[in-house]
């Protein structure tokens, strides 16, 4: 991660370029540390949030999925602070932490932002998408779920029977699209130059306003809950015969053979 503090503006970017911003270990940690030093960081008032290169985060790392043929999760391996908040597990807490800190964050979001990679930018107070971005809610894929605060954020953003749609296909969304589903707040030529308008703009307000607005705007759900279900269903998922079929017919570029559950 990069960070940069200009006039109470953050700029904060995932900076892994060369594997599209890809989550791995490092980056898990990247973004959870990032998140959790700037959540007392003399005077904030902004955050923004990108990746270097053309992509914003194109999901779990490649290596990730090869893991959970044995059952073995890589965020599992983060070593962290214990987490004080509603989000236990490492990938819950690299989009959460943004949700926790106490100024408004904007996700700039350019490329790709598949997976795990639209988890985080959904951890963003604003998202900021160009219009040729591709968004993709894409789990189920790899014969998974979203388990990083996803299952509960999307309804709130685009409603019940649109998450589930997103969620039960995978299926890939434009910036335009996304802005209409709810997913993303407006596109923009420059996704990044905008955010970072907007968030000079936000720095120049009343930051206990801008502050007191974000917890009453954020006030409350059972977060706890649905994230403890998120991780019983994720953890019963890895490496199970039907998840790893997926992964395999992926790499392998065959239609998956599922076995029907009993």
């Amino acid at each position: 991660m990069r960070i940069e503090i200009s006039q109470g503006v953050a700029d904060v970017r995932l900076n892994r370029a060369d594997k599209r911003n890809a989550l791995d270990p490092a980056m898990f940690a990247a973004l959870v540390r990032a998140g959790e030093r700037l959540k007392t960081e003399p005077g904030l008032r902004a955050v923004v949030l990108s990746g270097e290169g053309p992509d914003f985060c194109a999901g779990l790392d490649f290596a990730a999925f090869q893991a959970m043929r044995s059952g073995d999760r890589i965020s599992a391996d983060v070593d962290l602070p214990p987490a004080d908040g509603p989000a236990k597990e490492t990938g819950q807490r690299a989009a959460y932490v943004w949700t926790e800190l106490p100024v408004p964050v904007i996700a700039a979001i350019t490329g790709h932002a598949l997976g795990g990679g639209l988890q985080v930018a959904l951890g963003a107070d604003i998202r900021i998408v160009a219009a040729d971005a591709k968004l993709s809610v894409l789990e189920i894929k790899w014969g998974l779920i979203p388990d990083m605060t996803g299952t509960q954020v999307l309804p709130e953003l685009v409603g019940r029977d649109v998450a589930k749609e997103l969620t039960f296909t995978g299926r890939i969304v434009n910036g335009a699209e996304a802005v209409s589903l709810g997913l993303a707040t407006r596109v923009a030529d420059d996704p990044r130059a905008e955010a970072l308008e907007l968030a000079r703009s936000i720095a120049g307000r009343s930051p206990d306003a801008v502050r007191a607005a974000k917890r009453l705007l954020d006030l409350p759900r059972d977060h706890e809950a649905g994230f403890a279900a998120e991780q019983r269903e994720i953890t019963a998922l890895i490496g199970s015969p039907n998840q790893v079929e997926a992964v395999t017919a992926s790499f392998e570029k065959r239609a998956p053979r599922f076995t029907d559950p009993a």
